[in-house]
């Protein structure tokens, strides 16, 4: 594998509770690229990321390799050390108690939602350093249950960095915020993108909005199979929307180069 590639599949099909939900899945990531994927609801955009992860296993003779190493012969506690993968649906691990964003922020290198152990003075000044590099320094005192669920992905992200991954997976970050909340938490992924230009980007989406410029390589995934990849102008076509939706989409590009489906 080339040290130049993020993530190469080949061949893959991954079968759930007896159906195969995913088919013949071949794609290729290099590394510092900011690809997005996109897919309706049940296209295969969740169980292609627990793919990535180790969590679901393709059949004999698919080949996956994730930053250099090939499932089946890496271990894959180490292996997840190096990815970030952020949910919005990880807040939900909280518990009872009332952590901090400070708190969240440290809890990144022991791979746990909330901090068990008194931290060392270089991992409170690096946590400091990723909040305000976030423009989210204000969100260290806050009690995560205090914060809008921007806010919360924003303590997430900053808690991902901890660990200096190579590649950060965003698994539909925005899929429960109010369209301010979404347009502040895009902002951050296009400054993190700005700041961090080595760090391999994946975004999964179901809204064609979401997909900032900064993702300029793309993935469609319909019922499982991958219906375009490559630039993302020629992955986000009319053409290809509609196949993937069912839908009469029209596109408009809007300032800045943003992309809204209307019918």
């Amino acid at each position: 594998m080339s040290e130049q590639t993020a993530i190469r599949v080949e061949g893959a099909r991954v079968y759930l509770s007896g159906r195969e939900v995913l088919h013949d899945i071949n794609w290729t990531v290099r590394r510092g690229e900011r690809c997005f994927i996109l897919g309706a609801n049940g296209a295969g955009k969740t169980t292609l990321v627990r793919m990535l992860l180790g969590y679901a296993w393709p059949l004999f003779g698919a080949k996956v390799e994730v930053l250099g190493h090939r499932f089946g012969s890496v271990n894959l506690q180490q292996l997840r050390r190096r990815i970030a993968w952020i949910s919005p649906l990880m807040h939900r691990w909280l518990g009872d108690r009332e952590w901090t964003g400070l708190e969240i922020t440290l809890s990144g290198p022991d791979g746990t939602i909330g901090l068990f152990r008194q931290p060392q003075e270089r991992e409170v000044q690096r946590a400091g350093e990723l909040l305000s590099a976030l423009r989210a320094e204000y969100l260290a005192d806050r009690t995560v249950v205090t914060m809008s669920s921007g806010e919360q992905v924003k303590v997430l992200i900053a808690r991902a960095l901890m660990t200096d991954p190579e590649l950060m997976i965003l698994d539909e970050p925005s899929v429960f915020l109010d369209i301010a909340g979404r347009e502040f938490l895009l902002r951050t992924i296009e400054e993190l993108a700005t700041q961090r230009p080595e760090l391999t980007l994946l975004f999964i989406t179901q809204r064609i909005e979401d997909i900032l410029p900064v993702f300029n390589r793309g993935l469609i995934l319909r019922e499982g199979r991958i219906l375009a990849h490559g630039a993302r102008e020629e992955v986000l076509t009319e053409s290809n929307l509609r196949h993937a939706f069912d839908m009469p989409i029209r596109l408009l590009r809007g300032e800045g180069g943003r992309l809204w489906a209307v019918m």
